[in-house]
């Protein structure tokens, strides 16, 4: 049996959601198979479950990145944070991404030993400190970017992608969201 979405909190049921709502949580199911619980959980509040899928729509449809950098990304911030259900749901769509299914445990143990090129290394060196250290962020981690090929507008997209799941990792924590049991195995 399967955890609940989240245990802080009370999940709500679907057929007691708003249309738009519902519209979603079924695109989602029909699209994967299942529902993630981070639809459940954010359904709870649905000005922020609108909020929330409409700047990750955009992180992940309108970037400089490609979407096995976008995941790398989640990985290694999630990782960072000690945030069980990214590292499990971002995990499963790393290794599907990047077709390697060892990088998610590689990134969300210590990103700096992880099987990536030195460019998604200096990418994700960025956004851990980012992270963890985000006060000492100066014009050297930007330069550091730009010498590994990163655009302006890729550095914005990293920086946003770290932030946003800073977010999402908190939201996790506070709500005690609880990774869907498909997403251990997807990507295997």
């Amino acid at each position: 049996m399967s955890d609940p979405a989240m245990t802080r909190f009370p999940v709500p049921d679907v057929e007691d959601l708003p249309d738009d709502l519902r519209e979603r949580i079924a695109e989602e199911e029909d699209e994967a198979g299942f529902v993630p619980n981070v639809f459940l959980a954010y359904a709870y509040r649905p000005s922020h479950f609108r909020a929330f899928f409409q700047y990750y729509d955009a992180l992940v449809e309108n970037t400089e990145l490609d979407r096995a950098e976008i995941e790398m990304i989640v990985v290694a911030v999630s990782g960072a944070n000690d945030c069980l259900y990214c590292n499990v749901a971002h995990g499963a769509l790393c290794r599907i991404y990047a077709d390697d299914p060892h990088l998610a445990e590689q990134l969300m143990s210590n990103h700096r030993t992880a099987n990536v090129s030195d460019d998604r290394r200096a990418m994700l060196d960025f956004a851990v400190k980012l992270t963890e250290n985000q006060a000492e962020i100066d014009e050297d981690d930007f330069e550091r970017l730009r010498e590994h090929g990163y655009s302006q507008r890729a550095i914005w997209d990293i920086g946003s992608v770290t932030a946003f799941f800073n977010l999402s990792n908190r939201m996790a924590h506070l709500a005690d969201m609880r990774p869907n049991d498909e997403f251990y195995d997807l990507g295997r």
